[in-house]
């Protein structure tokens, strides 16, 4: 189309005017759609939120009138560069995201094109329906978004494609008209001239399309035109890639779901071996036949023997008959070895495995980095173990490296490469190399793409499948919905080169200068937020789905830059300096960092690692540098100076507090939100009772029962309780305890609030004044999961080149793994109750608890705590301005399990944060498991339960 307006200003007003939605031509909102999960990158000028199809046709007419293309976009999870563009982006997942009807006689549900799948699902389960298509972004993808690009998923071998799913689409062009697009409905239903193209190319169209293939998604679906195909204009619309007109409603065909499913894991040698064998697992109708390699797979993940597994699943009307059918799969298959699963939680952690492999396949296991590009390639599955023979031996002419791995029963298989595509000549082999696999595929019989679309990735390479004929007839169909070129350009038809508009030429050249050692990223942090690849696991409503904690802000706001890829997105268009130009003093920046939790969820349970945190702590170091900083960085961020300063006063601190109008004002002048209650100072701090209680005697350091007891500045001046039932037990269980010869502080408030130098300084300190201790080899028993987080990961990427730094952050253990280290033969009391409460979101992501579900168990107090985040996160819940998104993130898990606990359920929260909250929020008290622990050991036989100290509502 013509070069659009440049004024895009006058373009905003135009829209503002004309729709009911949000229009955004920020540049936050810009920079964070400028990509998707591919390699692509592409600058639009705004972004929309239609509220309903009046406002898209609204939308159309004004970019029409502009010459502005248009960019529908769902959940941005495509991999080929189609959910990328120039003009203007619909963004239909902030309203146009509702399940109008389920209708189960029908089987049918009509949909808005914002719709996540796993919304439909559970929308469709209580009548014992689903959809069959569910890739693995199910939890954060949208229906709109896997029409356009024809997505699959685990399931097509039972279920196919989204077209073979779909009924009718209600759509809008470029130009203005609608149309209702309707299996076995009129073939004259489309654009004037359609029925003519079909009648003048039916030759074509009848050879022109390999055979066999249940996978192939590349290229538009003219055959599904045909009259002896029922001429299904839906079909055939499935796959465009929003470059033919903009869906704003679709029916969709559910199927019945199986009552019980079962699980079969089949061991191989190698992924040639797994891929011969999953065809003929085909005539046993299975659910799914996935593959994948041990080099994507955790080590410790207990799958049978061998170097690559089928997942095959399969489904019964009980789960007798489910396991029946995937033992029967299991004795058919030439396998090394194999097991069934039944039990749904170990199912669902096998599943984990396989849906995470599009983002652990982009870290290769000696930190390189590892791209989609070739990434969904599709071969009739008969060929699939020879096709992949020849793309390993491809790779090595190349010098390049992938795992491959995916729908191993569909014949398509997913794959990340280690392209270098920040060199040039790193772009000329991945050109290279692009055209000679696309050659390959098509001799094997194959399809470009077998999931994912063409977009900018592959479409230059469809002339090698189709031939120019049949690509010809692609771009007269193309002009027939869409003759001003508006809809989505550069894609499908006459495409943008597939080595241009790359979204890492932007970056720096050289490393930027930064505090943290990023040693995962070679100490360069464009490399940490290079790791952000797009897959949105960051964008899923449901903490489980997740991974248990991130990502908490998004899922209060649902807004992106409040994501995790959202945040990542802005840093690196803050790298790149083009739509974000102000640096490190950037205002987007910091706007989308500060509902950030700091909470380290993503740490574990982003698949490639993205660590927004600590990239926050980066960015503020440097966007205050030399500047005034808000009052909480003054009051919270250096929390321990003025909590040892005020240590002797406490009572006469404690008595102020309770004073209304002094309360208000320290808040005020401390930037803490008014709604917060000020913690309450312990009147003799931890630290000065250990050394009361210890007096002058000389702990016995006995090999391997002896540890150092941190005072950490939470335990020590506003939580000792924890401490002194923490020195109870350990003394119980017969550990040694030596306590640090002078102050220490982990950095933790500096660091969240991005005071690095500070940090480094208050580090070194203590590494001064631990040095004499750490030759002792003993563990380090830090009893705050955040304090004892900083010290296993940010004290050694903040002074790395000091080798006291690992010794300290490796001796690092919590409560229970150190009784679990030094006194592994203690047995706790039996206590007999029922939990609830919080793991802290810094230990899920970086200590793990798997030690404290152990000795939880063992001291018979049974149940789970909950995932996500309690909200208060350190300083976040007490700043100013964060008190709504603090009790929401709290209302997500954390009080709503506390208050289905039922009577006599004991509360537990290791983390102060944890406990503030509950305290605060829900008016109850949660204790540290040493509490709990130390109260069993005291009891007294006629002590009644209600006696016991530290338990029930909190008296205000």
């Amino acid at each position: 189309m013509a070069e659009h307006t440049r004024d895009t200003g006058e373009l905003a007003r135009a829209l503002r005017a004309a729709v009911g939605g949000e229009v955004d031509f920020s540049p936050a909102a810009r920079a964070l759609t400028t990509m998707d999960a591919s390699n692509y990158r592409r600058v639009p000028a705004g972004v929309v939120a239609p509220r309903d199809a009046d406002d898209v046709a609204a939308v159309l007419e004004v970019c029409r009138h502009h010459g502005v293309p248009v960019v529908p976009r769902g959940a941005g999870t495509s991999i080929a560069g189609q959910a990328t563009g120039t003009g203007v982006v619909l963004d239909f997942t902030r309203h146009m995201n509702k399940i109008l009807d389920v209708t189960p006689e029908e089987r049918t549900a009509r949909v808005q094109p914002g719709v996540v799948q796993a919304r439909l699902q559970d929308a469709a389960r209580p009548h014992g329906l689903l959809f069959g298509p569910d890739p693995s972004t199910h939890s954060r993808c949208t229906l709109g978004g896997m029409i356009g690009n024809n997505a699959c998923g685990s399931h097509s071998v039972a279920w196919g494609t989204t077209a073979d799913n779909v009924h009718a689409l209600s759509v809008l062009t470029y130009a203005g008209t609608r149309h209702r697009l309707a299996r076995g409905g009129p073939p004259d239903s489309g654009p004037p001239g359609l029925t003519d193209l079909v009648d003048r190319n039916l030759a074509l169209l009848r050879t022109g399309y390999p055979e066999g293939l249940p996978r192939r998604i590349s290229g538009y679906a003219l055959d599904a035109l045909l009259p002896e195909k029922g001429a299904d204009l839906a079909r055939a619309f499935c796959g465009s890639e929003g470059t033919l007109a903009v869906l704003t409603e679709a029916t969709v065909r559910l199927v019945a779901a199986p009552a019980a499913r079962a699980l079969a894991v089949i061991g191989h040698p190698d992924e040639s071996a797994a891929a011969e064998a999953a065809a003929g697992l085909l005539p046993y109708a299975p659910l799914t036949v996935e593959g994948m390699a041990e080099d994507l797979v955790p080590a410790g993940h207990g799958l049978p023997r061998g170097g690559a597994w089928l997942f095959v699943e399969t489904g019964g009307d009980s789960p007798a008959q489910a396991r029946d059918r995937a033992e029967r799969i299991l004795r058919a298959a030439d396998a090394l070895d194999g097991t069934v699963v039944d039990d749904p939680a170990a199912v669902r952690a096998l599943w984990r495995l396989r849906e995470d492999a599009s983002g652990t396949a982009t870290r290769r296991a000696d930190g390189g980095e590892a791209w989609p590009g070739w990434e969904d390639c599709a071969v009739p599955p008969a060929r699939l173990g020879a096709y992949l023979r020849d793309f390993r031996a491809l790779l090595a002419q190349h010098g390049l490296r992938g795992t491959p791995y995916g729908h191993f029963g569909d014949g398509c298989v997913h794959v990340r490469i280690d392209f270098d595509l920040l060199s040039k000549d790193g772009v000329r082999r991945f050109r290279a190399f692009s055209e000679q696999v696309a050659a390959l595929v098509v001799a094997h019989g194959g399809s470009l793409s077998g999931e994912h679309g063409d977009g900018q990735a592959r479409a230059e390479l469809l002339p090698k499948m189709y031939g120019d004929e049949l690509v010809g007839l692609f771009g007269r169909f193309k002009d027939l919905w869409d003759p001003a070129g508006g809809m989505n350009p550069g894609m499908l038809v006459r495409p943008d080169p597939l080595d241009a508009n790359l979204r890492f030429a932007v970056l720096p050249a050289r490393p930027v200068d930064v505090a943290f050692g990023y040693p995962q990223d070679g100490g360069d942090f464009a490399g940490a937020v290079r790791r952000c690849v797009g897959v949105a696991k960051c964008r899923t409503e449901d903490a489980a789905a997740g991974g248990g904690v991130m990502c908490p802000s998004y899922r209060v706001t649902g807004e992106e830059q409040h994501s995790t890829r959202g945040r990542a997105r802005l840093l690196h268009e803050m790298l790149a300096g083009e739509i974000v130009t102000d640096g490190w003093r950037s205002t987007e920046v910091r706007d989308a960092l500060n509902l950030c939790l700091s909470c380290k969820g993503c740490r574990s349970d982003c698949p490639v690692g993205v660590d927004m945190a600590t990239y926050k702590a980066e960015f503020l170091h440097h966007h205050y540098a030399g500047r005034r900083r808000p009052a909480a960085h003054y009051a919270m961020g250096r929390l321990p100076r003025w909590l040892r300063a005020a240590a002797p006063l406490a009572p006469l601190v404690n008595a102020a507090a309770r004073v209304r109008p002094l309360a208000a004002l320290a808040k005020r002048l401390a930037g803490v939100a008014p709604e917060r209650d000020l913690p309450r100072l312990a009147p003799e701090t931890f630290r000065r009772w250990l050394r009361d209680h210890m007096g002058d005697r000389a702990e016995v350091l006995e090999q391997g029962r002896t540890a150092v007891l941190w005072p950490d500045t939470f335990t020590d001046h506003l939580s000792p309780s924890a401490g002194r039932a923490a020195v109870r037990v350990m003394e119980a269980a017969g550990i040694g305890i030596v306590l640090p010869p002078g102050r220490v502080c982990c950095g933790l408030t500096y660091v969240s609030t991005g005071q690095l130098d500070l940090a480094r300084k208050v580090m070194r300190h203590t590494l001064d004044v631990v040095e004499p201790l750490l030759d002792l080899d003993v563990p380090v028993v830090v009893l705050e999961p955040s304090c004892a987080a900083t010290l296993r990961t940010d004290l050694p990427e903040l002074l790395g080149d000091d080798p006291r730094t690992a010794r300290l952050a490796g001796s690092v253990r919590t409560f229970a793994q150190a009784l679990q280290k030094c006194a592994p033969d203690w047995e706790p009391p039996v206590i007999g109750r029922p939990v609830a409460g919080q793991t802290h979101c810094h230990q899920h992501a970086v200590l793990g608890d798997a030690a404290e579900r152990r000795l939880r168990e063992r001291a018979g107090l049974h149940g789970a705590l909950s995932g996500g985040c309690c909200g208060l996160a350190g300083n976040f819940g007490f700043e100013k301005g964060h008190y709504e998104v603090s009790v929401a993130c709290a209302e997500e898990q954390l009080l709503p399990a506390v208050r289905a606990a039922a009577s006599g359920t004991e509360l537990l929260a290791d983390g102060f944060s944890c406990r503030t909250q509950l305290e605060q929020l829900a008016g109850r008290r949660a204790r540290h498991l040493a509490e709990v622990l130390a109260e069993a050991l005291d009891e007294r036989p006629g002590r009644g339960r209600d006696e016991r100290p530290d338990r029930g509502p909190v008296t205000k």
